[in-house]
C-alpha cells in the first residue's frame, strides 16, 4: 500500500473542506467581521496548508488499488473530523476538546446530535459553518473524492465501492461519472428550492438556505436552541417535512423518476414499505398522544407527530416538540423508526428500510422452507433475484447492528446514565439520527454526557456513517490482501 498516494488524495478532500471554511469565514466578514472570522479564516488556512503539501510532493497516481481506495475514504472521514475541530477550538465558548471532537463528527456524519446550550450564541459565520458539515456530510468524502479528484479514472469505483454499499448501488445503473451528476442535480436541486421555499414561508436568507442544508442532507442540525420549534410555522414543517422525505429516498430513484424511467420511486417496493410504515407510525403517534390528552385536538395531535416520526425516521433531529412529554408507547414507536431509519442510496442514516424488507422476506422463507423442505424459494426485492452474498450481508450487518446497540447501552449504564438516555443515546448516535429521549430528548442535548460517552458516542457515528464494517475494517489493514 502506497502511503504517500493516500496522503494526496486524502489532502485533495481536505483542501475541499477548506474551501468551506473560506466560505464560512466570508459571512463573518460579511456579518461585519463577527467573532467567528479569524478562526475560520485561519482554521481554513491551516486545513489548505495540511491538504496542500501531498498534493505538491506527491506524483499522481495513475490507478489506486481497492485497500488504497478505502484507506483514502475512511481515512478523509476522520481527517475531515479532526480538522472540523479547528473552528471549534479556535473560537472557544463551550468547546473543550471533546465537544470540538463530538460536534464536528456529529457534523461531517450528518447526524445532528449536539453539545451546545446555547446554539444562538455562536456568530453567524461559524453557525454557517457548523451547517456546512452537515451538508459536506449529507453526501459524504465519496462525492468529493470523485468530483475533486477526476483524473482517478478507474480508481474512482474503487472509492465508490468503500462508502456506497451494495444495496445503494443497486438503483445506480451508471457509470461512476454519471453517479456523481445524480448526487449533484438532485443534492443542490433539492436544497435550492427548499431555501426558496423557506423563503416564500416567511424565513429570512439565513435560515432558510442553512436549514435547507441541513433538511436535505437529514442531519439536524439547527441555528435555534429550540430547532424547528422556534418558528412555530405549520408552512415550515410542512416544507422541512417533505425536503426530510425526499432526500430519504434513494437518489437513483429520485433521478430516474423526473427522467420518467421505469425504475422509479412509486414502482419501489422499498419506498411502498418505507412510505407505508410512516403512515402507520404517524397514525399510531397521533392517536397515542391525542387520546392521552398531550394535545387538546386530533389535528394538533397530527401536527406534531407527523414531524416527529418523519424528523426521526430519515434520521434528521429536527424537533417541534418535546418527546420526552410523550406516551410511551409514542416513544417506543419514535425508537423503532429511529432503528429503522430510511432507504438506501439516500443522505439517511441508520439500518436502512431495505434490509428490514430483505430480513422480513428472509423469515417468511424460512417459515416456508419448514413447510415444503424441497422447494426452491428465491428472495426478490424490485423484481430482482437477491443473491447469496448479499443476504447475508444483509442479516450479519442487522445482527451487528443490533449488538453494537446493546454493547453500548450497557456501557453507558456503567457510566451513571438512566437506561432510556444509555439505550436511546446508542440508538440516535449509531443511527446517526441526532436526538434520543431521556437527557438527550428533542429539547436537550449530549453536553452533560461524561467525556468518555462523548468519546464512544462519535464513534458510533463514524461506524453508522460508514456501515459499520467501513469503519471496522480500518483496524485490520494489516491482514488485508
Amino acid at each position: 500500500m502506497r502511503e504517500s498516494v493516500i496522503l494526496r488524495y486524502v489532502g485533495a478532500v481536505m483542501l475541499c473542506v477548506s474551501a468551506f471554511m473560506l466560505v464560512s469565514a466570508g459571512i463573518s466578514y460579511m456579518n461585519n467581521v463577527d467573532s467567528g472570522f479569524y478562526p475560520l479564516l485561519l482554521s481554513a488556512l491551516l486545513t489548505f496548508t495540511l491538504g496542500g503539501f501531498p498534493l505538491l510532493f506527491v506524483p499522481r497516481a495513475k490507478s489506486i488499488s481497492n485497500k488504497e481506495g478505502f484507506t483514502i475514504v475512511v481515512g478523509s472521514w476522520v481527517l475531515a473530523s479532526v480538522v472540523g475541530m479547528f473552528p471549534y477550538l479556535i473560537w472557544g465558548g463551550e468547546f473543550s476538546l471533546v465537544n470540538a471532537w463530538f460536534e464536528s463528527v456529529s457534523g461531517f456524519t450528518a447526524t445532528g446530535a449536539t453539545i451546545l446550550n446555547d446554539i444562538e450564541r455562536l456568530p453567524q459565520g461559524l453557525l454557517f459553518y457548523r451547517i456546512t458539515t452537515n451538508w459536506i456530510g449529507g453526501v459524504g468524502v465519496v462525492m468529493f473524492s470523485l468530483v475533486i479528484l477526476p483524473s482517478l479514472g478507474t480508481s474512482k469505483m474503487a472509492l465508490s465501492n468503500v462508502e456506497l454499499s451494495s444495496l445503494a448501488k443497486d438503483n445506480y445503473q451508471y457509470r461512476t461519472q454519471v453517479i456523481v451528476r445524480i448526487l449533484l442535480v438532485v443534492y443542490v436541486g433539492l436544497t435550492m428550492i427548499t431555501t426558496l421555499s423557506l423563503k416564500l414561508a416567511g424565513l429570512r436568507w439565513f435560515d432558510a438556505l442553512t436549514h435547507a442544508m441541513s433538511a436535505c442532507a437529514t442531519a439536524g442540525f439547527s441555528t435555534k436552541n429550540s430547532s424547528i420549534a422556534f418558528y412555530d410555522n405549520v408552512a415550515v414543517e410542512a416544507i422541512l417535512a417533505a425536503a426530510m422525505l425526499i432526500s430519504s429516498l434513494h437518489f437513483g430513484l429520485i433521478y430516474a423518476t423526473f427522467l420518467r424511467k421505469g425504475n422509479n420511486i412509486f414502482r419501489s417496493e422499498v419506498v411502498r414499505t418505507y412510505l407505508a410504515i410512516i403512515v402507520v407510525a404517524i397514525v399510531l403517534v397521533t392517536i397515542s398522544i391525542f387520546s392521552a390528552g398531550v394535545y387538546p385536538t386530533i389535528w394538533e395531535a397530527l401536527r406534531y407527530s407527523y414531524f416527529q416520526v418523519i424528523s426521526l425516521m430519515t434520521s434528521t433531529g429536527y424537533a417541534t416538540a418535546d418527546t420526552n412529554m410523550w406516551t410511551p408507547f409514542a416513544i417506543i414507536i419514535l425508537i423503532f423508526v429511529s432503528i429503522v431509519c430510511a432507504c438506501a442510496g439516500s443522505t439517511s442514516g441508520g439500518m436502512k428500510i431495505d434490509r428490514l424488507l430483505i430480513f422480513c422476506k428472509i423469515l417468511w422463507a424460512r417459515i416456508l422452507r419448514q413447510q415444503h423442505p424441497n422447494a426452491i424459494i428465491r428472495i426478490r426485492v424490485d423484481g430482482v433475484a437477491q443473491d447469496a452474498d448479499m443476504l447475508n450481508s444483509v442479516v450479519v450487518f442487522i445482527v451487528t447492528y443490533i449488538a453494537l446497540i446493546l454493547f453500548a447501552t450497557v456501557n453507558n449504564t456503567l457510566f451513571g446514565q438512566d437506561l432510556m438516555t444509555a439505550f436511546s443515546s446508542t440508538v440516535a448516535c449509531i443511527g446517526n439520527v441526532g436526538p434520543g429521549f431521556g437527557a438527550v430528548g428533542s429539547m436537550g442535548n449530549f453536553a452533560d454526557i461524561p467525556a468518555i460517552l462523548k468519546l464512544q458516542n462519535s464513534f458510533l457515528m463514524l461506524m453508522g456513517r460508514l456501515e459499520i464494517f467501513g469503519f471496522i475494517q480500518l483496524f485490520f489493514l494489516k491482514w488485508w490482501r
